[in-house]
């Protein structure tokens, strides 16, 4: 996993409610352990028609969401089933954070842990970023505030567990491995044994 200290980008809306983790990554995409090529099935079914052809009235198939790596989604995203692939497929996508007034918790952990900010703000600072899309913001995972481009600043609450992983650049077992001489000192120093 890569160091997250701040991510500076612009916004894509998808204002839909409840998008579950189907909708994400399809559970017919999910024969793999890799990330890898998971981005070009995100969101598939409302992407693509039956043919395969481009739906040209979905946001991320419009010219305005082209490099966008910020999504703000509707009130309660990531819903539904838990799957790693659904951030894997987000983050392969090429989005870097999810911005949402809800967001599911399994979702939200899975995220995380894999290096998607999943990020819960207030609802008027939600929807003055759903009325602003494409607007550049920058979320600083440090301060937990994201700066909008008039130098308002939202903050948001973030584990201190995820809030450290991220800085670090480092997943639960990085974290582990960052202890290991705690951990042996503590094995062979204990008085009593297993």
């Amino acid at each position: 996993m890569k160091v997250i200290k701040r991510i500076q980008g612009r916004t894509v809306v998808l204002p839909t409610r409840d998008i579950d983790t189907d909708q994400i990554i399809a559970a017919r995409f999910l024969t793999t352990t890799s990330s890898e090529g998971l981005g070009k099935n995100a969101f598939y079914d409302l992407r693509y028609n039956k043919d395969g052809s481009e739906k040209t009235d979905f946001i991320l198939n419009q010219p305005a969401a082209e490099g966008c790596s910020i999504l703000i989604g509707g009130n309660n995203f990531g819903c539904g089933s838990s799957r790693e692939h659904a951030p894997w497929a987000l983050l392969d996508y090429g989005f870097e954070a999810v911005i949402s007034t809800e967001i599911a918790d399994i979702f939200r952990s899975n995220s995380l842990k894999n290096g998607l900010l999943a990020i819960v703000i207030d609802t008027a600072s939600h929807e003055r970023l759903m009325a602003t899309p494409g607007e550049e913001i920058v979320i600083d995972v440090e301060s937990t505030t994201i700066t909008l481009p008039d130098g308002q600043t939202i903050e948001f609450e973030m584990d201190g567990f995820s809030r450290h992983c991220l800085l670090e650049g480092i997943d639960q077992l990085g974290f582990l491995q960052q202890s290991s001489a705690a951990i042996r000192s503590f094995e062979e120093n204990r008085r009593w044994k297993p």
